[in-house]
Parts: C-alpha cells; structure tokens; sequence
C-alpha cells in the first residue's frame, strides 16, 4: 500500500488530498525525513509557524503526523516521532454553546426512519448509533473492521486518529441486535464494517450526507462534530469522572475533555443568571 491509498483509506478524500500535498512538500524541502526524530520535526514546525496561520500549522501537524503513522505501519520505522507534539500555545475554535444539544434531542437521532433499502437503513442507524452512544469522530467510524466488532462481549474496538487514542467501548444492546442482522444481511466478503450503497468502503462524505439529512429537524447546527461535542458536554454535565469521559472520548490530553466540563459550567452559569428571581 502506498502512502496516498493509506491516506485515503483512513480519511476522508478531501483531507487525504490536503495531507498529502503537505507530506509531499516536507519530504521535498528535507532530506532523509524517513529518519528524522522528535527534535528535527518541531524544527521544521518551527519554522513553518512564522509562515503560516494557526489553523494552517495544526493541519500540516497532523498531516506529518499521518506520515509517519504510515512510515510504521508499513514497517520502515517503529516510531512515530511527531506524535508526542502538542501545540498548546495555538488556540482551537471554541466550543460553541449554542450549537449543542441535550440527551433528548439527540435521541431524536436514533428513532428509525424509512428507508427504500433496508439494509442501508440498518447501516444508517448503527452509523447514527456510533455517533450518539459512543461519539466517535467520522474518521474512527470510516476505520472500523469486521474484526473490530464483539458481538459476545457487547464491545466495539476503536481506532484512534491524530487527535484520538485507540480505546475499547462498549455497545449497547440496541446496537448489538443491529450490528448483528447487518453483519449477516450484506453481501461482502471485505473486513471493512460500513458499505455505501455502491458495496464500497462508506466515506466520509457519505456519512455527512447521512448527517445532513437530520438537519431539518433541528434549528441547531447539525454535524458530526457538534454531536460528538453534545454527548462529551452531556458526560460531564451529569458528574462523570473526568478522566472517565477522556477514555470514553479518546483525547490524548486531559485539557482536551477539561474545556468541555468548562463549557458545561458555563451554560450552568448563563442558566442560573437568566432566571435568578433577583433578576
């Protein structure tokens, strides 16, 4: 497997296309990056942060990171020395608050519906499953195996991305009766879980499309990532442990679940401020 049909396998076509000019540009612009270490990488970040936009750094970031993920997956090395880099000093778009939804207005998105197919519209509730009960990013449900499935043990393996650890969780039992007749109703003999209606690997695109179709039943913004954003919030609001959500949620960073508890306050805070009787 080559680098640009790896990328493409794990992301979605747009961002495979974005990382690869990127890789292609640091590996033209230095030599021997097959061998570089930590120290050699944060060099090139640096002095690619007094060139570009903060939005722009975490993209070539992540692309790098990408690169060598792919360098030992394919065994030509056995680390990955960009993993450990975490650019706390860049500011990431805040967690819009308005555009969060409560537990019940995401169960919305659980409700059957019809569909002209039915397997396809089994497919389209375990994805929309996926999202609400286990908030999983659409580059970790792209990436999901056959293989990844335990059906007996009601757990489901998880395969991280750039910004996500790998984890198991578990499924609930709604889920494991769909994964089930899906699993002996389609016709494939891949290891890949989700087909689209083409009988190929379901992307990224498919899936927003999917997404895209709830929207009319919301005033809200309705994507993957204000969902996953909802469930995480909704964790913490309820008194969940911390690091028990950061598991749950793959962040790589304690921080990174620690701006959600503080949204949750936050609203907390707006809430009691609107209806204080001294108001």
């Amino acid at each position: 497997m080559n680098l640009q049909e790896y990328l493409e396998q794990n992301l979605q076509k747009s961002t495979a296309k974005n990382y690869l000019y990127e890789i292609n540009k640091f590996t033209l612009l230095n030599r021997n990056t097959e061998h570089y270490n930590y120290k050699n990488v944060m060099e090139y970040v640096e002095i690619i942060r007094k060139n570009y936009e903060p939005a722009s750094i975490i993209r070539i970031l992540s692309a790098l990171k990408k690169y060598y993920d792919y360098l030992v997956n394919t065994g030509i090395r056995k680390d990955n020395p960009a993993r450990a880099i975490q650019l706390r000093d860049i500011k990431k778009k805040p967690i819009q608050l308005q555009d969060l939804f409560t537990d019940n207005e995401l169960q919305k998105l659980l409700e059957p519906r019809k569909e002209r197919y039915q397997l396809l519209a089994k497919r389209n509730q375990i994805i929309m499953g996926l999202l609400v009960n286990q908030a999983l990013k659409i580059g970790e449900i792209i990436q999901i195996k056959t293989t990844d499935i335990f059906l007996e043990k009601a757990q489901i393996n998880i395969t991280g991305t750039t910004q996500t650890n790998n984890r198991i969780l578990p499924l609930k039992a709604e889920q494991i009766l769909l994964f089930y007749n899906y699993l002996e109703n389609r016709n494939h003999t891949s290891n890949v879980f989700l087909l689209n209606k083409l009988n190929s690997p379901i992307t990224g695109e498919d899936i927003n499309y999917l997404i895209s179709t709830y929207q009319n039943q919301f005033a809200k913004k309705l994507t993957s990532i204000t969902i996953r954003q909802s469930v995480i919030t909704n964790l913490l609001t309820k008194g969940n442990d911390l690091r028990m959500v950061q598991e749950f949620a793959g962040h790589k960073y304690l921080d990174t679940t620690e701006k959600y508890k503080q949204t949750g306050i936050k609203a907390l805070q707006n809430a009691i401020e609107k209806h204080h009787p001294i108001q």
